[in-house]
C-alpha cells in the first residue's frame, strides 16, 4: 500500500492527489540534467558481504542508461570497506580506525577497477575521486572540485566519488555516505539526488512476512514527523539508516533538489525512475533553489563557530536583514574573518549560517554595541553588520 504523507505544505485534494504525483515525478525526474545516485555497501555485496560482480555490472549498465539519455551522472558509492574485507578474508566490520583505513585502501582499488571494467565494456571510463571533509570546508577546494566534476562529465566519463577512508579520522569523517552525497548534490547544484538502498523508500508501515507494509510515496517536507518515521537500524556492513537519509536529504530539498530513495536490489531501478515508474519514497525541494555559493555557505561548510543572537535579532534575520553587533549575545569557539559560522537563538537553536565580517575575538568585544558603540572601540571599522545579508542563509 502506497500513500503520500500528509503535510500542511503538500499537495491537497484526495481526488487530484494521484493525478498530480504523476505530474510531480515526472517533472522533477525529467527535468533534472544532473543526477547524483548515492549506493550503499548492502546494494554491492553478496549475503556474505563480498563485492558481488554481478551487482555491480547491473548497476553500471543502468548508470550508462541514464548518461545516453542525456543526463549528467555523478556516482557516490560505498563498498570499499566490504571489498576489502573480502580480500583480505575478513568476516567482521573491524571496530578500529586503522583497520577499517586498511580495508579501504585494499578495498577502494578493487572497487573502482571492479567498476571500470564494467563502464568500459560500454565505452565510458570510470573516474575515481576520494574526499574528506576538508575539501567541502575549503572554498577554493569545493570549486575546484566541482570544476573537476564538470570536466569529467563534459569528456563523458563517470566520477565515482567515496569518502576518503585511508586518511579520514574522526574529526573529518562525514559519518556515512548518504551525507556524502548530499553535499555532492548541492555541490554541483543537482536537481536529482537518487538513493538506492536496501529497502524501497520510507515506510509508514514496515513490511512483514504476512503483509507488504504502507509505503511513504511521497514527501513533501521532510519535517520532525517523517523523522518519526525512519528506523534507526544499521547493517553489520553499512553505516547509515532511513533516518541517516532522511537528514541528508532534508540537506537536498532545502537547497532545492529532490530526492528519490528507492531498493538498489530491484530489477533496473534508475531506468525505472527515468521512465517515470514510482519506485520509493520522493522526498521533493522545498526551499527556494540556493546559489552554488549559499549552499556552500549555508548547508555544506562546516560552521567554525557560532553567534548566539537574541530573539529580535533572530526575528530581522529571518525577515531578511543584516545580523548587527547589538543583537549579539555571545560568541562561541574560535574563528577568523571570512569563516563560516553558525547563528544560533538562546535556546541553542541553530537557525542560519553566514560569513562572519570579524573574527571571534573582535566579535566577543562587539557583541551587544550599536555601530557607533563599536566604532568606539575598535576604531575605524569597514562593516556595521557581524554578517551582511548576501552572506546569510537560513537553515530551520
Amino acid at each position: 500500500m502506497e500513500k503520500e504523507l500528509h503535510h500542511p505544505g503538500g499537495i491537497r485534494g484526495a481526488a487530484a492527489k494521484l493525478s498530480a504525483r504523476d505530474l510531480v515525478r515526472e517533472e522533477v525526474v525529467l527535468s533534472a540534467p544532473i543526477w547524483v545516485v548515492k549506493v550503499g555497501t548492502r546494494v554491492l555485496t553478496d549475503d556474505e558481504g563480498r563485492l558481488d560482480h554481478g551487482r555491480i555490472a547491473h548497476l553500471a549498465q543502468q548508470l550508462c542508461a541514464v548518461m545516453d539519455r542525456g543526463r549528467k551522472v555523478a556516482l557516490v558509492s560505498s563498498g570499499a570497506v566490504a571489498a576489502g574485507m573480502g580480500r583480505l578474508g575478513w568476516t567482521k566490520r573491524p571496530d578500529n580506525l586503522p583497520d577499517l583505513q586498511a580495508a579501504a585502501a585494499v578495498g577502494q582499488a578493487y572497487l573502482i577497477r571492479a567498476y571500470d571494467e564494467e563502464l568500459r565494456k560500454r565505452g565510458r571510463n570510470a573516474a575515481q575521486i576520494l574526499l574528506t571533509h576538508e575539501d567541502f570546508d575549503s572554498r577554493p577546494r569545493y570549486l575546484n572540485t566541482r570544476n573537476t566534476l564538470h570536466a569529467l562529465f563534459a569528456c563523458g566519463s563517470l566520477p565515482i566519488i567515496n569518502e576518503n577512508d585511508t586518511i579520514s579520522v574522526d574529526e573529518i569523517k562525514f559519518g556515512d555516505n548518504d551525507r556524502l552525497a548530499a553535499m555532492v548534490t548541492n555541490l554541483l547544484s543537482a536537481p536529482l539526488l537518487v538513493v538506492l538502498s536496501l529497502v524501497d523508500g520510507l515506510y509508514r508501515v514496515r513490511p512483514t512476512a504476512g503483509s507488504a507494509g504502507e509505503r511513504v510515496e511521497l514527501v513533501p517536507r521532510i519535517d520532525e514527523s517523517v523523522l518519526g518515521l525512519a528506523s534507526a537500524e544499521t547493517s553489520n556492513l553499512g553505516t547509515g539508516g532511513m533516518r541517516s537519509k532522511l537528514e541528508s536529504a532534508k540537506l537536498v530539498t532545502q537547497a532545492g533538489g529532490s530526492v528519490i530513495i528507492t531498493s538498489g536490489r530491484q530489477p533496473e531501478p534508475l531506468t525505472r525512475i527515468l521512465a517515470g515508474e514510482k519506485l520509493g519514497t520522493l522526498c521533493l525541494a522545498h526551499g527556494s533553489t540556493h546559489a552554488a555559493r549559499k549552499r556552500w555557505i549555508g548547508l555544506t561548510a562546516r560552521p567554525r563557530g557560532h553567534l548566539v543572537v537574541d530573539a529580535g535579532a533572530r526575528k530581522a534575520v529571518e525577515k531578511g536583514a543584516s545580523l548587527l553587533a547589538i543583537g549579539v549575545v555571545d560568541v562561541l569557539g574560535g574563528f577568523e574573518k571570512g569563516d563560516v559560522v553558525g547563528v544560533r537563538d538562546a535556546q541553542g537553536n541553530e537557525f542560519a549560517r553566514g560569513l562572519s565580517n570579524y573574527s571571534s575575538q573582535d566579535a566577543h568585544r562587539l557583541r551587544g554595541m550599536r555601530s557607533q558603540e563599536a566604532r568606539d572601540a575598535l576604531g575605524p571599522i569597514l562593516h556595521d553588520e557581524i554578517i551582511h545579508r548576501g552572506n546569510l542563509v537560513l537553515t530551520n
